[in-house]
């Protein structure tokens, strides 16, 4: 497939800047781009990969005035109008007829919506509901009386325990666990025992959730996913959390029970989060922070975390206590000490 740079800049409603004539056959990083590919340009610390590449068209924002042999394309979100043109060369995404598998194991029970597709060794047991072209994936499994909203996709090998409730547009990655037990015991006579886990693990719609991601039902109640909240692979959501809409959990996160997330909220990777905590709207936690009291909001770093102007003036320091060593050894020195 080609196009030309006057059909792309038409194409994403931008002001073409050079060559209208010039031929775009593929789409690429900045760092990997060839003749004939089309790129994207946002931030100013990628400029040394910007006048370095060797994309013959680059989307960039308004007023970009980096001097720049390819032609540009002038448009409000570059990585948006990338993304669009990328799709056009790429492969057509893999699809799945409606139906279900032979070999798939569906308790006589389950209600299945209209198009849903339903593949190989998939298990769905007795009381189940499944949406509208839902596409449940191989090897997957969907517990008593759960509930799976319309346009979902549940890629192979997800668990989804029995009784939780999944809105529409859901997508979850392979290896994911939804509903398994929270983590609760108590020591009676020396012995740690069980505290039966009898909650739900609530998902409402246009959430995504990553490869090999926890989300562990409630002791009672419900542990509770809002709209549009996207989590990475390997993050660990324990029983009694809500997250708010919107929010954005990175790798490795972990968060303790009962603890509330507010909407919009942006969380680093390997944060980790102790219970009943409070996390204010469009709080921004770095990577690695470790949090354990309530946040009223800002942007927090550090283990525990601090607001990040202090983080910062923390490791300042911390890198100038070797010359400070020196100093100090210095000055005993000339007193005789």
């Amino acid at each position: 497939m080609t196009f030309t740079t006057k059909e792309l800049a038409a194409l994403s409603s931008g002001e073409l800047i050079g060559d209208p004539t010039l031929k775009i056959t593929g789409a690429a990083s900045l760092s990997e781009a060839a003749p004939g590919d089309i790129s994207f340009f946002t931030d100013r610390k990628f400029v040394s990969l910007l006048r370095k590449t060797r994309a013959s068209a680059i989307f960039v924002p308004p007023g970009c005035a980096e001097p720049i042999s390819a032609t540009q394309i002038r448009v409000s979100n570059p990585t948006k109008s990338f993304e669009e043109v990328l799709l056009k060369f790429a492969p057509k995404p893999v699809t799945f007829a409606p139906g279900v598998h032979q070999s798939a194991v569906i308790d006589p029970t389950v209600q299945l919506g209209q198009r849903v597709s339903i593949q190989p060794l998939a298990v769905i047991d007795a009381g189940a509901r499944i949406g509208d072209d839902t596409i449940i994936g191989a090897g997957s499994y969907v517990g008593h009386e759960t509930i799976i909203g319309a346009a979902c996709r549940i890629y192979p090998n997800v668990t989804i325990r029995e009784r939780s409730r999944i809105g529409s547009r859901v997508i979850i990655h392979s290896g994911a666990v939804i509903g398994a037990d929270g983590f609760g015991f108590e020591m009676v006579d020396g012995r740690q025992q069980k505290i039966q886990q009898v909650g739900i693990v609530q998902i409402d719609d246009d959430v995504e959730i990553g490869a090999n991601t926890t989300v562990d039902r409630a002791r009672f109640g419900r542990t509770w996913i809002q709209q549009g909240v996207k989590i990475d692979n390997l993050v660990q959501i324990a029983h009694n959390v809500v997250i708010g809409k919107n929010s954005v959990i990175v790798a490795q996160s972990g968060i303790s029970g009962s603890t509330r997330v507010g909407e919009r909220v942006m969380m680093g990777g390997q944060v980790g989060i102790v219970g009943h905590l409070e996390i204010a709207d469009g709080s921004m936690i770095a990577a690695q922070s470790g949090i354990t009291k309530n946040l009223p909001g800002g942007v927090w770093f550090g283990s525990p975390a601090v607001p990040f102007s202090e983080a910062k003036q923390q490791i300042a320091w911390i890198h100038r206590l070797g010359k400070l060593f020196a100093r100090v050894k210095e000055i005993e020195k000339k007193l005789g000490l």
